[in-house]
């Protein structure tokens, strides 16, 4: 990614100076806090890990459109400009995307930010895991979320478009359009691709051996691990181990 300049409005620096310290050591909540425009002036360590970044200055400046398909990024610029107008976004549950292309259920919350003198000169947000609570309440696609939460539970598992059918309800053409349409992918594109999401993380907590990874993920061996992994990092799990095993995301 080319970098950019920090973002040139003093009062939403000393914001997110004081969000930092208390978001950046929640690893599973992304925070973040936007301008006017929609550009991103600072991000939590999460969001950093969620997207597969190592530096602020990689997001800074940057948008919705520039970090998430399409699809998804439409609604987050539409949440911020109801924001911006003063209808604040309390635990909404969407789908976030991540830099693997896959999406989970989160639950967002979104506020405006003013100036001393009251104007708005931007948007903060926090955005986490959602709780199974939420995803029984008020989802659109109900179905949906119960077909990601399985996959979530059962990913090593060798899952069939028809077994994921019968968890949502739906015939298996009709469950493979909704998935299409909701994530963007087809349904096994996106278990392969959480696969690699948790064996990437297995491969910075875990001491295991990188066959036993590969196995407890869903994977045939450790040449098919390898194989795929390359394909969706740009990386081999081991390239992926030296780069990022002991180091954290630096405050910038």
């Amino acid at each position: 990614m080319k970098e950019r300049p920090a973002c040139p409005v003093p009062e939403l620096e000393a914001v997110a100076l004081q969000v930092a310290s208390l978001f950046d050591p929640l690893e599973e909540v992304q925070a973040w806090v936007k301008d006017l425009y929609g550009r991103y002036c600072w991000v939590s360590r999460g969001f950093l890990a969620n997207y597969f970044l190592s530096r602020r200055e990689e997001v800074v400046g940057r948008t919705d459109h520039d970090l998430s398909p399409s699809h998804l990024a439409d609604q987050y610029v539409e949440d911020d400009r109801k924001v911006l107008e003063g209808e604040p976004v309390e635990n909404r549950v969407e789908l976030v995307g991540r830099f693997d292309h896959t999406a989970v259920w989160c639950e967002t919350t979104k506020r405006c930010l003013l100036d001393a003198q009251g104007r708005v000169i931007g948007t903060l947000g926090i955005t986490r895991p959602a709780r199974d609570s939420a995803l029984d309440m008020g989802l659109p696609e109900s179905a949906l979320a119960h077909v990601l939460v399985h996959l979530r539970q059962h990913f090593s598992e060798q899952l069939t478009n028809a077994d994921l059918a019968a968890v949502a309800g739906r015939s298996v053409r009709a469950f493979e359009r909704l998935f299409s349409k909701s994530m963007g992918l087809a349904p096994q594109q996106y278990l392969r691709r959480l696969r690699i999401r948790l064996s990437a993380q297995a491969l910075l907590q875990s001491t295991d051996s990188m066959l036993a990874i590969a196995l407890a993920h869903g994977f045939y061996d450790q040449s098919h691990f390898v194989r795929e992994f390359r394909r969706e990092t740009g990386l081999t799990p081991r390239r992926y181990q030296v780069m990022y095993a002991r180091s954290a995301p630096p405050v910038s």
